[in-house]
């Protein structure tokens, strides 16, 4: 059962961070260069993020869990790379509860007013916002990457 439960905090880390770097590396910019307009780009990448989100939320639940199973204590959650994973989960609904609809809701009124985010003139209080909350994004986005990587790290050395 050990093996078992190593297993599954492994995969929920890996499968988090191998979506978190395969959309900001791959996902992302293939369909800024494939789609015919930086619009339809963006969604279809808000889209998959707020889908990667969902896979985040369920691959911290699964570390967690395997790994109060593992210690059969909650004193599990204290181990710095569960707390890396809590930290992660914390950042991951920020963005998704409070960022990522910001960004949605600026989208949907430049599009309205300008007919898209790029034909929103660059010094409107509207593109202005738009532009820093998803810079806000994308820097929580890595802060995650990032923390995925230290836990997979502490996990790893800890077994």
């Amino acid at each position: 059962m050990t093996t078992i439960l190593r297993f599954l905090q492994s995969i929920a880390l890996v499968t988090w961070v191998g979506g978190i770097f395969f959309l900001g590396a791959i996902a992302a910019p293939a369909a800024f260069t494939m789609l015919s307009t930086r619009g339809d780009a963006g969604a279809v990448v808000g889209y998959m993020l707020g889908k990667l989100h969902l896979v985040g939320y369920a691959a911290g639940a699964l570390f967690l869990i395997s790994a109060m199973a593992l210690a059969r204590s909650p004193a599990a959650l204290l181990r710095p790379a569960a707390l890396l994973v809590i930290l992660m989960l914390v950042l991951t609904t920020v963005n998704h509860i409070g960022v990522n609809p910001r960004i949605a809701e600026l989208r949907a009124q430049m599009t309205g007013e300008f007919l898209s985010v790029d034909q929103t003139p660059a010094g409107h209080p509207l593109r202005v916002r738009f532009g820093k909350l998803h810079g806000v994004s994308v820097s929580i986005e890595l802060a995650v990457l990032l923390l995925g990587g230290a836990a997979l790290y502490f996990n790893a050395r800890q077994h």
